[in-house]
C-alpha cells in the first residue's frame, strides 16, 4: 500500500554510481560484489544470505540499466559466476 511522504522524515535524490565511478576500469567484478559496492561495502565482505538478496535487488536493474557501459566475460567454469567490467 503506497505511503505518504509525509510520512518519513528524509527524502533523498534517487543517485546511482555510474559504472566508470564505481568499477575499476582494468578489474571484472561479479554481481554480488557490484552489489556490495552500490552500498558502500566492501566487495569481499561476507553478508548473511538475506541481506546479499536486498543488495542484488539494488544490483541486478543497476547492470541492466548501465548495460551500454559495461562488458561482461563468460565464466571461465560451470561453477563460476559471470564478471562484469567498465567498456573501454
Amino acid at each position: 500500500m503506497p505511503t505518504a511522504k509525509s510520512e518519513f522524515d528524509d527524502l533523498h535524490p534517487c543517485d546511482f554510481y555510474e559504472p566508470d565511478e564505481l568499477l575499476e576500469a582494468d578489474q571484472m567484478y561479479t554481481v554480488y560484489e557490484i552489489a556490495r559496492l552500490l552500498q558502500g561495502i566492501e566487495p569481499d565482505a561476507e553478508l548473511d544470505p538475506e541481506t546479499e538478496d536486498v543488495l542484488l535487488d539494488w544490483a541486478i536493474p543497476w547492470i541492466i540499466g548501465n548495460a551500454d557501459d559495461l562488458v561482461v566475460a563468460t565464466p571461465r567454469s560451470d561453477d563460476e559466476p559471470g564478471y562484469y567490467g567498465v567498456a573501454t
